[in-house]
């Protein structure tokens, strides 16, 4: 008996053997015949295609084609994107620290960094690059003009700038220097015993700066509450997402696994200290914007019920990339597996693998979802992203204000009162004057500032349909009424949406004198998502049944 049981598990594992053999001999099979049929397709171009082939280009998009029908995470970035590969994982880079962005008049500073070598040597926004190092640089794109501000740090460079209110070129000499972006944007004391903190990326460094920053409020304030805006953060590392989840949570606690094809890619991600801010009270800022390993840290703190999301349901993105070298100096970044959090539920929201006929691919509708409880028996689902404890709703309307800020009109204008005013009024004070809003009025009048409504782009596609069914005479009196109302009345306009007018341009004011930081303090005075997290975190007892403590 024994040696027929022998024999039958031989038989198996032969078989599987054998099955297993044929399947890995047909991938090589295939693999090398489409690869030989691509290098033909190459050799023939270049030997008969009528123009010029640039070869690296060819083979790019050809790359880039291939991967773009798998998912918009998996990416071949070549050897002169290493810098930007450095830049996502530790934020660092050698530069002059500005951001950049093309406009009429050619390519300009749009926001220079505090405490950089940009803003430490006067380096303005609204400054046109006229050359750099003593090239010319009139007719680069922005990100050609990019690569020449960048370099190692220590080396001189040499600006020749064009500013407002300047009848002659500024030249600029200084020297680089290594830009590290804190991934921390902001962090302060909003109440007496509640503290704030803005994380903006998960990099190599975030989760020690995080700790700091927090250490510094409960030394300062002894806060005893903490809001964690993750609103528009679209993730990084992993592990930093699991070390600052270890700083609320009990060692050892498990806080989010993955699963690949290969072994390596398969393994549990848990905490391995104990926590520091263990009896802090959380509530957690989210929004559409929320992706990666921020719905990591936020999910596993939902899953644990060991803090309050606040906002609405964050992107979805369940999927984790790992970055391999693929020879030349180039990489690959691929999407290696899916990540669990602690429920076990996957917030991936869009099934890349399944796609629609026209190659166009849906989110994963709630009917379909699965169930999961979090450590308490709270019910929550997978797929479609994290759905916050609090939902809110951003119920700003498309209106004028955004039609001003697409033509970069606030941009424009903030050049122009720059070069007027020496100082405003600190973050925490400023207000924005009739006189200016007035001023503003009339900048756009002298820019002959127009706009289109998108509805009215779709108005000529209905009147062709309604001609075609013969409705465009019979409705022609309602059709001219549409009309009218589709050209936009730009005066009345600007005083319905006064206040979101008002409000974009402040924070571009307000970042022109006190930067980044300034522009977020600025921005939180009105944040209402902010006020419903101190209320939240003002009632222990609305905390406690949320959480079923």
């Amino acid at each position: 008996m024994k040696k027929n049981i022998t024999l039958i598990v031989l038989l198996i594992i032969t078989v599987f053997s054998a099955s297993s053999a044929d399947k890995s001999t047909e991938a090589t099979f295939r693999i090398n015949k489409n690869l030989s049929v691509f290098n033909a397709v190459i050799r023939e171009l270049d030997l008969n295609y009528v123009d010029t082939l640039n070869y690296d280009k060819v083979i790019k998009n050809a790359v880039d084609g291939m991967l773009s029908k798998l998912d918009p995470y998996t990416v071949y970035m070549p050897e002169d994107e290493t810098d930007d590969l450095k830049f996502m994982t530790t934020g660092e880079y050698g530069g002059i620290g500005a951001l950049i962005m093309k406009t009429n008049d050619g390519v300009c500073v749009s926001e220079p960094y505090e405490g950089m070598p940009a803003q430490k040597n006067d380096v303005r926004a609204g400054d046109v690059i006229l050359t750099i190092d003593g090239q010319d640089v009139s007719k680069l794109s922005v990100n050609e003009v990019s690569n020449l501000l960048k370099g190692t740090p220590n080396t001189v460079i040499k600006l020749k700038i064009k500013r407002i209110g300047e009848k002659n070129p500024i030249e600029k000499s200084f020297l680089r220097e290594k830009i590290q972006i804190n991934p921390i944007h902001y962090s302060a004391c909003i109440n007496e015993k509640t503290g704030y903190i803005l994380i903006g990326e998960f990099t190599d460094k975030t989760a020690q700066e995080f700790k700091t920053a927090v250490n510094e409020m409960v030394k300062s304030q002894k806060i005893e509450n903490l809001i964690i805006d993750l609103r528009n953060n679209g993730g990084g590392l992993v592990d930093e997402a699991v070390k600052i989840a270890g700083y609320f949570v009990p060692k050892g606690t498990e806080i989010v696994r993955t699963k690949g094809k290969k072994e390596e890619e398969t393994k549990a991600y848990s905490t391995t200290f104990e926590p520091v801010f263990g009896n802090m009270n959380i509530v957690v800022l989210v929004n559409r914007g929320t992706a990666s390993a921020s719905e990591i840290l936020c999910g596993a703190l939902q899953d644990l019920d060991r803090a309050v999301i606040v906002g609405e349901r964050t992107f979805g993105k369940g999927l984790v990339q790992s970055v391999r070298s693929v020879g030349y100096g180039g990489h690959l970044k691929v999407t290696t597996a899916k990540y669990y959090i602690p429920s076990g539920r996957c917030i991936q929201a869009i099934d890349y693998s399944h796609r629609n006929e026209d190659g166009s691919v849906g989110r994963v509708p709630d009917s379909l979802t699965s169930i999961y409880k979090t450590m308490h028996g709270r019910l929550v689902r997978d797929g479609g992203g994290i759905v916050p404890d609090t939902l809110t709703v951003d119920d700003k309307k498309l209106n004028i204000s955004y039609y001003i800020f697409a033509q970069n009109l606030y941009f424009e204008y903030a050049n122009i009162y720059c070069s007027k005013h020496g100082s405003i009024p600190k973050p925490s004070e400023f207000q924005l004057s009739d006189e200016d809003f007035n001023d503003f009025k009339n900048f756009l009048k002298a820019k002959n500032f127009k706009y289109n409504l998108q509805t009215e782009k779709y108005y000529d596609d209905l009147l062709e349909v309604a001609g075609y069914e013969g409705l465009d005479k019979e409705a022609k009196a309602e059709f001219d009424a549409l009309r009218l109302k589709l050209k936009p009345d730009i005066d009345k306009n600007l005083e319905l949406n006064k206040s979101d007018v008002v409000e974009v341009l402040s924070l571009e004011l307000i970042k022109r004198y006190y930067f980044q930081k300034g522009e977020i303090e600025f921005s939180l005075r009105q944040d209402d998502d902010l006020n419903v997290a101190v209320n939240i975190l003002n009632n222990k007892e609305f905390i406690a049944k949320i959480l079923k403590l």
